[in-house]
């Protein structure tokens, strides 16, 4: 059913999230450092026994060089270099089996599909570790992991993966640098929205209701994890309110999205207890590019499914690939 504000409501809503003044700076850095960390990107040939996609093995360097898996699949023995869709995963899924998500190979484009650190256990699997990741008490799950501290908190190093898988994709030679755009769903929508404002020259971002954003609402609107990881850590250290909160604003899709300026496609379920529909209209409100949203009034975490996926890529094929 319907928990969430009416669909009329949705599309004026704006988050209460506040940006902090260090925002750009904390992610400038981040990012300099990663890539200053260095660290060869790595392709071997997988023998899947497909006949219409080839599948490669793909190593890069992420956070801190850190290595970070990735299958990159595209039509078999392309004439010239391809429009890319770097992919990213949602929470608890990995990378997968190398046959597996043959979609955008299938229709076309070079699909990097990166892994997910740490993660990749839950519904997929994944093969990358969370390399130097810092210890202290968490919540089960990685939502509370490093959350003391901007500079520990674990999406700090996830989405610099994310950005560092678009910079890897464009070394590719089996990819066309100047036509790259990111997709993912949930976790995969909010390091898709990252990366969309990380990345300034990319083609075009598509996501599926993206978690990650608005925590002032989300983590006091629903009961589902895993925003109620973020409950559950509070209801014990509760004298850390605020210092979680403030660590949070520079992970929030919210923040990321007013700094988009990429053509974007938006999805979302009205019937979504996982990422509620006002945190993801919170972020569509916010963005600040060409945009559109498919809203979906019967459905929940799944979205559209099967149809998000053909119209994203339509959308992605007019921006990406500039036909229809």
């Amino acid at each position: 059913m319907h928990n969430d504000l009416p669909e009329p409501e949705l599309r004026t809503y704006k988050s209460a999230q506040t940006c902090p003044e260090d925002f750009d700076s904390f992610w400038e850095q981040t990012l300099a450092d990663a890539r200053r960390a260095g660290g060869d990107v790595t392709v071997e040939p997988v023998h899947t026994g497909l006949e219409t996609v080839d599948v490669y093995d793909v190593t890069f360097p992420g956070f801190g060089g850190h290595p970070v898996k990735a299958w990159l699949r595209t039509p078999k023995n392309p004439a010239a270099p391809l429009p890319a869709v770097v992919q990213y995963v949602g929470y608890g899924g990995g990378r997968g089996r190398p046959w597996e998500n043959l979609f955008w190979a299938s229709a076309g484009f070079a699909h990097l599909q990166m892994d997910t650190r740490g993660q990749g256990s839950g519904w997929s699997v994944g093969d990358t570790p969370d390399t130097g990741a810092p210890s202290g008490p968490q919540v089960p799950g990685v939502m509370t992991k490093g959350i003391s501290s901007k500079e520990s908190y674990y999406y700090r190093r996830l989405f610099t993966d994310g950005v560092r898988a678009v910079d890897a994709a464009r070394t590719l030679r089996l990819v066309d640098p100047a036509r790259v755009a990111v997709t993912g769903g949930s976790q995969g929508g909010a390091i898709a929205l990252a990366v969309g404002a990380l990345v300034p020259d990319l083609s075009a971002v598509a996501v599926s209701v993206p978690f990650l954003c608005d925590f002032p609402r989300a983590t006091v609107i629903t009961d589902a994890y895993p925003f109620r990881e973020i409950a559950d850590y509070l209801s014990t250290h509760r004298t850390e309110h605020d210092a979680v909160h403030e660590t949070l604003t520079y992970f929030d899709g919210v923040n990321f999205a007013t700094r988009s300026r990429h053509p974007a496609f938006f999805s979302v379920g009205l019937m979504d207890p996982i990422t509620p529909p006002s945190t993801v209209f919170a972020a569509f409100n916010a963005y600040d590019g060409e945009k559109e949203i498919q809203v979906w009034p019967y459905n929940g975490h799944e979205a559209g499914g099967p149809e998000d996926e053909q119209l994203m890529r339509q959308f992605l094929s007019r921006t990406v690939r500039k036909n229809p």
